[in-house]
């Protein structure tokens, strides 16, 4: 095996590259699209039971599996009570930005990352021990994130989008989640097959230039973007008159708490946030209590990936992050006294949402990440796998808000 493909097979034996994102308004109008929803006058009785059981159960994870779990939970709870008290959306803030030129979310999605780079590229430097979200450039990245950026727009929802929302209760996201942990656990038994088609090992700029040049190059580059947006924004051409999809400051302070708890991710766990690894196992710890025998499969039958469908799965750091944003997001929307969302979709709309889920858990795998693993995380971390990712799903995303239009699910 030559090096670069020795590489490549490191990368998809760690198997811990996901990604996802958070995406809409976790409340629905007749159409499906995301409105802002009021939970009246009355003042929200405080969900203090929740929270003292947030509190036990960190309690009981870091009793009975150690100290690393039980931050990690608390971390993800974090994550969870950030992106639904926020309304913090990947996949809305593109979506936003396609249909209404309204910048917001995707200046807020940049200045995240950039927190999260500020912290985490001169960590990386000093501690090579500590992992990157890095992805090989690949004939899947390419095929998966461009098929992820258009089902993410049918579905409303990325990786953390769709399970913050099932967190808070979301009809469509809970029927798009047990599809997405199916996709996800074929995509990861599928990606050998997929690399075979040609990969190039993962490129990361911390590696080769040191920190200072990479934090040099990738702000200057978030900051350009950002200028670009502006040049061509809503918000630039109607001014103050223009109303945002996201008011007032939430969405920024929702910016800084991800990037700073994306940093404390690395330091605690050893690797950046990630999302559909947990996913995907989840399905396959279920398809092994089915009777399927995957041990001869070239991905869940590698010894690091048996060992842990053996192991509880409090022990792998991506599911117990992905359980923790679940909590939080139910969490904060009780806190803030939020109704239940109530949808109205057609049985095509409803079909269609569940199968682009299980293609959203599929390619999500193939590309290495989704919005959280691959995007945030990859830029985050310096790996360029992450820029990648990023142009090629927003490419999928403009025939996604295509397809959602033409399904009768808005914008």
């Amino acid at each position: 095996m030559s090096p670069a493909s020795a590489r490549v097979a490191q990368t998809v034996q760690r198997g811990t590259l996901d990604g996802a994102s958070p995406c809409s308004n976790p409340l629905a109008s007749r159409n499906g699209a995301g409105v802002p929803g009021a939970a009246g006058n009355a003042r929200p009785q405080r969900p203090w039971g929740l929270l003292g059981l947030a509190v036990a159960a960190f309690a009981g994870i870091t009793w009975l599996v150690g100290w690393r779990q039980g931050f990690l939970w608390a971390i993800g709870v974090g994550y969870g009570a950030a992106l639904a008290g926020a309304a913090f959306g990947f996949t809305t803030g593109w979506r936003v930005w396609i249909t209404r030129r309204d910048a917001k979310g995707l200046w807020a999605q940049f200045l995240a990352i950039a927190v999260a780079m500020g912290m985490s590229v001169p960590l990386l430097a000093a501690h090579p021990e500590l992992g990157a979200a890095n992805g090989p450039l690949s004939v899947s990245l390419l095929v998966g994130a461009f098929v992820f950026g258009a089902a993410m727009q049918v579905t409303d929802g990325c990786g953390s989008g769709t399970l913050y929302k099932a967190g808070l209760g979301h009809p469509v996201s809970m029927a798009v989640l047990p599809a997405f942990i199916v996709g996800s656990f074929f995509g990861a038994a599928h990606l050998p097959a997929w690399l075979s088609l040609g990969a190039l090992p993962p490129v990361n700029l911390v590696q080769r230039w040191g920190a200072p040049l990479t934090l040099a190059v990738q702000l200057g580059a978030l900051a350009a973007l950002a200028l670009l947006l502006w040049v061509f924004s809503a918000q630039r051409r109607q001014g103050a008159s223009f109303a945002s999809r996201w008011s007032g400051r939430a969405v920024w302070l929702a910016a800084l708490a991800l990037g700073v708890l994306a940093a404390a991710n690395l330091v605690v766990a050893g690797q950046p946030w990630g999302i559909v690894y947990g996913l995907g196992l989840w399905g396959a710890k279920l398809a092994q209590a089915l009777g399927m025998d995957l041990s001869g499969n070239a991905f869940w039958g590698q010894a690091a990936q048996q060992a842990q469908l053996q192991a509880s799965v409090l022990t792998d750091n991506t599911s117990v992050t992905d359980l923790g944003l679940l909590w939080g997001a139910w969490l904060a929307a009780r806190w803030r006294g939020q109704p239940t969302p109530v949808v109205r979709l057609s049985p095509q709309a409803w079909t269609a949402s569940v199968a682009a889920g299980l293609v959203l858990g599929y390619s999500s795998r193939l590309a290495f990440g989704c919005n959280v693993g691959a995007y945030f995380s990859g830029i985050a971390t310096g790996s360029v796998h992450g820029w990648v990712w990023f142009a090629v799903a927003f490419a999928g995303s403009l025939v996604g808000v295509r397809l959602r239009r033409r399904l009768g699910l808005g914008d």
